[in-house]
């Protein structure tokens, strides 16, 4: 973790000091859990598949891209890196 730099508003004076061992812990209990992190993929993705639900209508044929992107958004939850997940994009 990198130094904290403060700054005092009355003279502009900057300092450089080391986080306590107290400011490390509670920016690590601050961080979202993986679980938590998935809740809100898996809700940008149920986001995402409502936008284009009307691509499945009786009335409309949906074209390979529309497929395989309706797919990709579906395969989210089988990524193993919660920390970078590939969002297919939309055609």
């Amino acid at each position: 973790m990198t130094d904290v730099i403060e700054v005092n508003v009355q003279t502009g004076e900057k300092i450089t000091r080391s986080y306590t061992q107290e400011e490390k812990d509670a920016i690590a209990a601050a961080q979202p859990t993986t679980d938590e992190k998935w809740v809100d993929i898996r809700s940008k993705r149920d986001v995402l598949l409502r936008e284009c639900d009307w691509w499945g209508s009786s009335d409309v044929t949906m074209s390979d891209a529309q497929t395989a992107y309706r797919k990709a958004l579906r395969d989210i939850p089988t990524q193993s890196d919660v920390d970078n997940i590939t969002w297919p994009t939309k055609p």
